[in-house]
């Protein structure tokens, strides 16, 4: 069983080289969309993924246009604070794609606006934060869609 986990134009490596850790204990691929708002070889991202950076399933793509084309077949679905659905709705299937925005704004607005069908979220039970840490999101999306396919 595998996931897919998406980071479009990630800003940073803390939060990529933590997802990059957990993308290694989960048994997902990482898929990096540019640009970054870092150098992928600072120390910041390699510390947070430690040593396990080698070990992790990692394909980069240059802008948004190239995963797409290059992926125009998965099952994808869409994380964001902008979602209707929870993501405990989301339907996991082994291979999907999990597509997370970057740090300060989450995903564009045109892929919000082309995919609402398949856009979710994860609840916050407070009216006083407005999103949660990327790698935090990232994880708990992950574990629940573990846990439905395994």
């Amino acid at each position: 069983m595998s996931l897919n986990i998406v980071l479009i134009e990630p800003e940073i490596p803390n939060n990529t080289g933590n997802i990059g850790r957990l993308a290694l204990a989960s048994g997902s691929v990482l898929h990096l969309v540019k640009p970054f708002g870092f150098e992928i070889d600072d120390k910041r991202l390699k510390r947070a993924g430690l040593d396990y950076w080698q070990h992790l399933e990692v394909i980069y793509y240059d802008n948004i246009e190239e995963f797409f084309a290059k992926n125009n077949t998965a099952k994808m679905v869409f994380l964001s604070s902008h979602g209707t659905k929870d993501h405990w709705d989301i339907e996991f299937k082994d291979d999907m794609f999990l597509v997370f925005g970057k740090e300060s704004v989450g995903l564009p607005k045109p892929l919000i606006e082309q995919y609402k069908s398949q856009l979710f979220k994860i609840p916050l039970y407070s009216e006083s934060i407005r999103s949660l840490n990327l790698a935090n999101s990232v994880g708990i999306v992950v574990y629940e869609g573990l846990r439905q396919i395994k």
